[in-house]
Order: structure tokens, then sequence, then C-alpha cells
């Protein structure tokens, strides 16, 4: 039996509609792509819309590197109202009036959710304690604590604030945010909303960006559906990550795994791609020489 022949290897920069969850893009890719061989970068909640990041054959084995880079989110904070999920999709636990929250005391908020920072994740996300998703113990209603993890949010910018109509006990905050991996944007809308003493939680969630891929270059399933492509896997890396060329002897050594001499590269994981344009792996400078991260060669 002959082995399967593979498809283009690369990246989809999907902009995923509210509604549907990650694995049901990664579904609809696999049956556009003809392979099962399909992942994503980074999960987005089915209420959030977006860039999401979807690898196709060899590139999926790119997605756990793109998944650490930095994203950026456009985002409505509802202040006066806390809800089990952190967002509008779960049941209401409290609410306090936020009619006297003042601008200065939401800038001030902000302010203190900004910079490095020791975040909990929500109880809704997809950690593991003790093996189990935290979301599946929540719904099981079991009673326990998340540890907090440091993050990085590099810049929480506070857009329009309004009072929704019909709602006097509520405030509505547009936000957009720039941050590290694993920062979860619902958490940072319930410390908002908790430092401010009145709750709050997310209404809504637009992912902007994902390292170099930003909505400009997104599509969306319709649009897929008339025309799949993918972006090849040679430019995808060279977007994603610094790019290192070089010379066929380095080239043929690199992809028999040895650990050849590298000029400076500097911190970081970088592209290797050899004279012929050939994406040939990820790398990391280690003591002057190139510690394969991972191989694309074949």
């Amino acid at each position: 039996m002959s082995p399967r022949k593979e498809g283009p290897s690369g990246l989809v920069v999907v902009d995923k509609p509210g509604g549907l969850t990650s694995h049901g893009v990664v579904s609809r890719m696999r049956r556009l792509a003809g392979t099962r061989r399909v992942g994503h970068a980074g999960t987005l909640d089915p209420m959030a819309t977006g860039v999401l990041v979807i690898g196709v054959e060899r590139a999926t084995r790119l997605l756990g590197h793109l998944a650490l880079t930095e994203k950026e989110y456009a985002a409505t904070i509802r202040l006066g109202r806390t809800t089990v999920t952190d967002d509008a999709e779960g049941e209401v636990t409290a609410e306090v009036s936020a009619a006297g929250v003042t601008r200065t005391a939401v800038d001030a908020g902000v302010a203190a959710l900004t910079g490095a920072i020791l975040q909990v994740p929500s109880k809704v996300s997809a950690i593991k304690v003790d093996g189990v998703r935290s979301y599946t113990r929540v719904r099981e209603g079991e009673e326990f604590e998340l540890a907090a993890r440091p993050v990085t949010v590099s810049a929480f910018t506070v857009g329009e604030v309004r009072v929704p109509d019909g709602a006097p006990d509520l405030l509505d905050i547009d936000v957009t945010v720039t941050c590290s991996s694993g920062t979860y944007i619902r958490a940072l809308a319930r410390d908002l909303g908790a430092g401010l003493g009145v709750g709050g939680h997310l209404t809504a969630l637009r992912r902007t960006r994902v390292g170099p891929y930003d909505l400009t270059g997104a599509r969306t399933l319709e649009q897929l559906e008339e025309a799949f492509e993918v972006l090849p896997i040679e430019r995808a890396a060279a977007a994603a990550f610094p790019r290192w060329d070089v010379d066929a002897d380095q080239a043929r050594l690199l992809g028999n795994g040895v650990r050849i001499a590298t000029p400076a590269l500097g911190p970081g994981t970088h592209a290797a791609f050899g004279p012929d344009g050939r994406f040939l792996a990820l790398v990391e400078e280690h003591q002057g020489r190139a510690k394969i991260v991972a191989g694309f060669g074949q």
C-alpha cells in the first residue's frame, strides 16, 4: 500500500464566527483541506470571534510555537454584574450597581491590571486540575481553586465607556488588550469589576492578532468554502520567526540533526532556510550551536 500523498503544508488564518467552537473550525478545515492533519494555535471560546490560526499537514508542528506568541484583543467589559463563567454566557451570581463608578476609577483599575501580573484563570477554562479540565469540574458542581499564574498585559486601553440602554446600574467599557500567551481576557473583566467593588464580566471578545497574523489576512469560513488555500509553510515561518539562511552543507547537516555552529542569532526561536528557500527547522542558539527545536526538512 503506497503512502498517502501529503497535500500543501501551511497556515490558514480564519476569522472565526461567534457561536462556533475552535474544534468546530478545525473540523471544517479538515474537510476543506482533505486531511485530518489539522490543528489550531490557541483556543477561542465559542462566544469569541476573530483570528484563529489553523495549521495544515506539516505546519501543525508550528502551532505549539505560534501559540506562545503575543496576542491582541478587542473586548467589552460590563461592570455591575458577576457571572459564573466570567462572560455573558454564564449564570448571573451577583449584581451591584456600577452607577457610581467614575472614569478615573476605571483607569486606575485598568492600570493595576497592566504589566507583569499574577492572574487566576477563569474556572471555566481548559486548564487541567489533577488531569480533569477545570470547566468539567465546574459543570459537576465541584468546589476548587486555581493557582495564580504570571502573565504580561503589555497594553490595556480603555475606549468608550457607556451605560447600556435601559440598564442604569450597569456600565459597559470597550477595551483593547495586548498580552502574553495564557492571559484570560475574561479574568481581566472579572478582576477589574472585583477591584472596583461592583463585579464584572465579558460581553464581547474579538481576537485581532496572534503573533504576526492579524485580521487583515484572515478569511471567513464562507470565503474559505469558496476558495480554500493555505499560506505556504515557508512564508508562514518567515513571518513568525527571525530568519536564518544557511548554505548547502549546513542544510545537509541540519537535516541530519547535527548541531552546527551558528552566528550570534540571539535569544528565541529562529527559522532556518536552505539555499533553495526551503524551510528546514526551527532552531535556538545554545552555546554557539543550533539546537533543533523542530525539523521540517522532510
